[in-house]
């Protein structure tokens, strides 16, 4: 079977949709080595075309502007997929094409745009919000992260549920609990205490740090000078509603004494910075997956969140999850971690139990499931 996939985000490790397409074609082509995977990627406005190896060569992408961009998913990779004769295309994120010239998936992450006000942008993005909403009406397949996710793919772009189907995502293998030799010197090299509290990721309006810093009103007191809460990610540029600057609002809420802001932090740093955690705090509103409390599990590491949208399916028993607002009783759940080795020992335990139940193996092996019933399924109708 030969597989198109859109490698529009292969040239961007960093992104999600980037990291996505690299480790699920990494991993198809070990599930399956006979497997044809090309990848598809934009050159000069056109297109080139890559079959995949473990060494892949980096992929330039010189066609960066957004129209670019839609002339791309919309009219050169369906002529591409005609071109190679593919059984089956897959567009890695939203995307897909109005016109598929072969049997389409399509991974759809999560509905931010279409339903996060913050997040629908100026006439062009909700033009292109509405564009990939009408376009995935034509796709054999959609793929998504979560339950929470294929529930509000059904109930929002109105799509059959037989055509949407769960494949979860999984932590790199680099994410495990034992410690590594360098573990001491990343720790040194963020200027890290011995003991702390950890959130890592974003500062977008959704992720809710404002929660995290303001559990530290209750906990502080308590356990902010043994335990302070480190926050770690790429710091705003401008402190705007949408990115709230966490420096702004620890001093706001008189939690600043025991709040590190770190700022950027490297993709192989951040194992060591949850390994070293007593409890990953992440109370944000809506995540398609949610993929650093995932990584923290993997390190052994308790989350203390949010229930809301996709976080209980990842976190399952292995947190406390509450209400995305309740700041204090975040802040209990804190306290007891960093207090009580004995419950914090069980939620390790159950931790790594969870992570477990999620593997880039099983990611692959579900989405070749999907791509052989979208080849199919032409035929089995044709002979019903």
């Amino acid at each position: 079977m030969r597989i198109a996939v859109n490698a529009w985000f292969w040239d961007s490790p960093t992104t999600g949709s980037g990291q996505y397409t690299r480790r699920l074609v990494e991993h198809l082509s070990v599930l399956e080595p006979g497997l044809d995977v090309i990848l598809v990627a934009p050159k000069r406005w056109g297109y080139h075309t890559l079959r995949f190896t473990l060494h892949a060569s980096r992929l330039t992408n010189h066609a960066s502007h957004a129209l670019g961009k839609v002339w791309f998913e919309q009219v050169a990779f369906p002529r591409a997929c005609r071109a190679l004769g593919a059984d089956v295309a897959h567009v890695p994120y939203w995307a897909p094409p109005l016109g598929p010239a072969v049997a389409t998936v399509v991974t759809i992450h999560d509905l931010i745009p279409l339903l996060l006000r913050e997040y629908r942008g100026g006439p062009t993005v909700r033009l292109y919000t509405a564009l990939v909403s009408a376009t995935a009406q034509n796709s054999a397949l959609a793929l998504t992260d979560s339950t929470a996710s294929r529930r509000d793919i059904v109930t929002h772009l109105g799509l059959p549920e037989e055509r949407v189907r769960v494949v979860p995502l999984a932590a790199d293998e680099q994410y495990s609990p034992t410690p590594g030799p360098d573990d001491a010197k990343v720790h040194a090299r963020y200027g890290l205490p011995e003991r702390y509290t950890l959130y890592l990721g974003g500062f977008d309006v959704r992720k809710n740090v404002a929660t995290a810093l303001g559990a530290y009103r209750w906990a502080g007191p308590a356990i902010g000078d043994d335990c302070p809460l480190v926050i770690a990610g790429r710091l705003p540029e401008r402190d705007t509603p949408f990115t709230p600057d966490p420096r702004r609002m620890a001093r706001e809420l008189s939690v600043a004494e025991w709040v590190r802001c770190i700022g950027f932090v490297q993709e192989l740093d951040k194992p060591a910075l949850y390994r070293g955690a007593a409890a990953f705090v992440f109370p944000s509103r809506y995540e398609g997956f949610g993929l650093p409390p995932l990584e923290a599990l993997a390190c052994g590491v308790p989350v203390v969140g949010s229930d809301a949208a996709s976080l209980p399916e990842v976190v399952g028993d292995a947190g406390v999850l509450l209400p995305p607002d309740d700041g204090e009783g975040m802040a209990r759940a804190l306290i007891r971690l960093t207090s009580d080795e004995g419950f914090r020992a069980e939620l390790s335990r159950r931790a790594l139990a969870q992570a477990a139940n999620f593997s880039w193996e099983r990611t692959a092996r579900e989405t070749l499931t999907a791509y052989t019933h979208a080849h199919l399924e032409p035929s089995r109708r044709r002979a019903g």
